[in-house]
């Protein structure tokens, strides 16, 4: 389709005179004024002339699961954007249930020849996965970053946020709020964030309100993660009569609310969640949500310039960087209900009635 003069001045909002500048590669145009031009062209679909393309460096893979949770887009977005900001082409690779697995998008990447792999919540996060598929990506050499999951046996830079102090500040949250029954709700322990929960949630329960350490077993659920998941978690952890739950991600934090709302109960009046992620839309949920917001933009920043560096030839430090996540308060928690006076009223004999005197 050729591109119109008149329709682009009209979607950049300049003149036709000062689009011709910029699509013939003119000086005396403002950066502002010409990237206002070349993004209407693209906004109208038409193509950039040839000494307008930006060069691409190089492909890079970026491998998530899937993107039913909205904290995945949310990295997706922030690390394909960074990524071409440096120059490169991000090629994303999207997992879900029965469908390409992560080593097979891999082995697709590597005849993409791509420079460089980003593994967003991988199997370098699980703790039962054979690890050797990233130390044979390394040998290659093909430098990789990891997001989400240490794994201590891999020689390659790790981006995550600090699970266990997040579980932390979620406790002394609902505690300060007064509650002091408070469960977890989180996903299998396999997975290394999930185990820092888990401990972090141990020591925070223990040291804030005396929980012994057999009191601590009956307090965290491991349920499969999303909605379904946090809901049949909270149904029992609800049965044990907590009045705070600390939950793994905003999706279980949901369920756990819909598990509340079917025994009739109010959040945050009688029930007090919190969630793990503040994922886009959790501010708009019913109540909003209060959550642990991770630092997705830091995080997948930091994990594009150290692949970058790599793949520049400038190694990055092989250790794990560590962000601290932020408690975001909303109205989905409260201060503790207050336990009701036992209603004494029918174990009571009415008094009897008065006799009548005659006058």
């Amino acid at each position: 389709m050729r591109a119109r003069l008149s329709d682009i001045a009209q979607q950049a909002e300049v003149s036709e005179a000062t689009v011709s500048r910029v699509l013939n590669d003119r000086p005396g145009v403002a950066p502002e004024t010409r990237q206002a031009v070349l993004t209407a062209l693209d906004v109208l679909g038409y193509e950039r002339p040839a000494r307008l393309r930006k060069r691409s460096a190089g492909l890079v893979g970026l491998v998530v699961p899937e993107l039913d949770n909205p904290i995945f887009p949310a990295f997706a977005q922030v690390i394909e954007s960074t990524l071409a900001q440096s120059g490169f082409t991000p090629v994303l690779c999207t997992q879900t249930a029965g469908g390409v697995t992560e080593d097979e998008y891999v082995e697709m990447l590597l005849d993409r020849q791509v420079s460089g792999i980003v593994f967003v919540s991988g199997l370098h996060a699980d703790t039962s996965a054979n690890h050797d598929r990233y130390r044979a990506l390394i040998a290659r050499p093909l430098p990789v970053v990891m997001i989400n999951g240490y794994a201590p046996g891999i020689p390659a830079p790790f981006v995550s946020c600090d699970d266990g102090e997040a579980t932390e500040l979620a406790v002394a949250h609902l505690v300060a709020l007064g509650h002091r029954r408070i469960g977890l709700i989180t996903g299998p322990d396999r997975f290394v964030p999930v185990q820092r929960r888990v401990a972090g949630f141990r020591a925070a329960v223990s040291r804030l309100v005396g929980v012994t350490e057999a009191g601590l077993d009956e307090l965290a659920e491991l349920s499969l993660f999303g909605v379904e998941g946090g809901e049949a978690a909270a149904a029992r952890l609800l049965d044990r009569g907590v009045t705070g739950i600390v939950c793994g991600s905003d999706l279980m934090a949901l369920g756990a609310i819909r598990a509340a709302r079917q025994r009739g109960m109010s959040v945050p009046g009688e029930l007090s969640v919190v969630g793990y992620d503040d994922s886009p839309l959790m501010a708009f949920t019913d109540p909003p949500l209060t959550t642990m917001r991770q630092p997705v933009a830091a995080m997948a920043v930091a994990a594009v310039r150290a692949l970058v560096d790599e793949i520049n030839g400038h190694a990055a430090p092989n250790s794990e960087y560590v962000f601290r996540p932020e408690l975001v308060v909303r109205g989905s928690t409260a201060v503790a209900p207050t336990r009701p006076a036992p209603d004494t009223r029918a174990r009571q004999r009415p008094a009897p009635p008065a006799l009548a005197v005659p006058a």
